[in-house]
């Protein structure tokens, strides 16, 4: 099993953007995840999501679980830890679809 980093190594690069704000299937906003130190990784998988999947629903989150790697195991542990994973998880659980805007820095 590869890990987060290994993964984010393959993932495309964001270097000129500064956020993303995240929609709910009505058009309100639900989240922002920033493009920085202690999110920058959790950037590049919801924007690596995004622009494959056109958005994120059950099969994007899933993949996005996986490429969480390592992370995933304990957010699943530890509810509340890592809100980016958790915010997956729930997208399957609830069978929802999160679209994506993304800002630039």
């Amino acid at each position: 099993m590869t890990t987060f980093a290994e993964n984010l190594a393959q993932l495309e690069t964001t270097d000129g953007l500064g956020s993303m704000t995240l929609y709910d299937e009505l058009g309100n906003p639900v989240g922002e995840i920033l493009n920085q130190p202690g999110s920058s990784g959790s950037f590049r998988v919801y924007y690596h999501l995004a622009v494959k999947w056109g958005g994120i629903g059950i099969k994007a989150a899933q993949e996005g679980l996986d490429l969480f790697a390592e992370h995933t195991a304990d957010a699943r542990a530890n509810p509340g830890r890592h809100p980016n994973i958790d915010r997956l998880m729930a997208i399957i659980d609830q069978r929802s679809v999160v679209s994506v805007r993304c800002h630039n820095a």
